[in-house]
């Protein structure tokens, strides 16, 4: 160190093989990566631009055959800056890889859609905060919910009745949509043989006053008033013992409601996973649906997402849902934003059979 001088600029230098965030947003930088990603590659950048973060074990369950597969490939994402990425402190252990949208990721987005990045409402800044951010881990927590069923339906193609889960709304579009009566943390839809269940999620960490879960019930009466469509409310919670006074809460409110059947609740607990499954997901029985009438409650047994219907059979089916069809009945177009880009579907393209037989060597 004494002998030999080190210059400044040089400690300076970026990643190897790793653009500038400058270079990345140039047109020379799309045309090269026009020849390198892959539809599957830019599924899995719409799905970071609707739901803000993803693990690297979400992004596995939800597009790839493996996790070796999923690490390479999210490598030269990241070296490419398709996406970036960070991992969370975490007093044991390490936690896993979060990863949210790159400036070339961005831009590859938008000039999909013929729009300026600017367009997307998208600031590098912006997309990394969410490492900081208080909600970091409800927000972890609902991408979990969802992408344990895209894998769940991914595991079970062969089954006599195909599962999928052909709609996933973020918060963000949720709020767009709904918000002036309520804001759920999710909207999805899930499918089974001939049949779709469409529900609203609130995903509980526990932290929330039970009162005030309870109390969310009123805002959905008045959605459904609204639109005079009865949608599910699916309320996930962390514990058994949380789950049961959540349901007191939910009672309580639910059973003064003017019309108690235009909202439908069932309630589930991740303690109630068998502990010896290696992929554990919501589609199992594990759901206890709110069956309350003026006077007293109902018992009822815990069913899997799919018989959920069996318990409201005046629910009326979901509207279609077939890509780049219309939107759920209800939702307020004039709310939406002018530059929003469509939903990505939640079913992953197919890898091209060169790729995956690479990644399976």
């Amino acid at each position: 160190m004494i002998t030999t001088t080190t210059r400044q600029h040089t400690m300076r230098q970026t990643l190897p093989g790793r653009a500038t965030t400058r270079a990345a947003n140039s047109a020379d930088y799309q045309a090269v990566l026009a020849a390198r990603l892959t539809a599957r590659d830019k599924w899995i950048l719409a799905l970071l631009h609707e739901h803000r973060v993803l693990t690297s074990s979400q992004i596995r369950d939800a597009a790839f055959p493996s996790g070796r597969s999923t690490r390479q490939r999210l490598r030269e994402l990241y070296l490419w800056r398709a996406v970036s990425r960070f991992q969370p402190f975490q007093q044991l252990g390490s936690a896993p890889m979060h990863y949210v949208l790159g400036p070339a990721g961005a831009a590859v987005l938008a000039a999909e859609h013929g729009l300026e990045v600017k367009d997307l409402g998208y600031r590098h800044d912006r997309a990394m905060a969410i490492a900081h951010n208080q909600r970091l881990t409800h927000t972890v927590g609902v991408a979990d919910f969802f992408t344990s069923l895209i894998a769940h339906a991914r595991q079970n193609t062969h089954a006599a009745r195909r599962e999928a889960l052909t709609v996933w709304w973020s918060e963000t579009r949720c709020a767009r949509h709904f918000g002036d009566l309520v804001i759920p943390d999710a909207y999805g839809r899930w499918h089974t043989g001939e049949h779709e269940l469409e529900f609203f999620l609130e995903y509980d960490t526990g932290t929330e006053s039970l009162t005030k879960l309870g109390r969310k019930l009123l805002a959905y009466a008045r959605l459904a008033e609204t639109t005079r469509i009865a949608t599910p409310v699916l309320v996930w919670l962390p514990t058994t013992r949380r789950e049961t006074g959540a349901r007191t809460a939910l009672t309580h409110i639910h059973r003064d409601l003017d019309h108690p059947e235009a909202v439908p609740v069932a309630t589930a607990a991740a303690e109630l996973f068998d502990p010896r499954s290696r992929h554990p997901s919501p589609a199992q029985p594990v759901w206890l649906p709110l069956t309350t009438r003026r006077g007293g409650g109902a018992t009822a047994t815990r069913c899997a997402l799919e018989d959920l219907r069996y318990s409201w059979p005046a629910l009326a089916p979901p509207a279609s849902t077939e890509p780049g069809g219309p939107e759920p009945a209800g939702t307020s177009e004039r709310t939406a934003s002018p530059y929003r880009l469509p939903a990505p579907t939640p079913i992953p393209p197919p890898a091209s059979p060169n790729r995956l037989a690479r990644t399976r060597s």
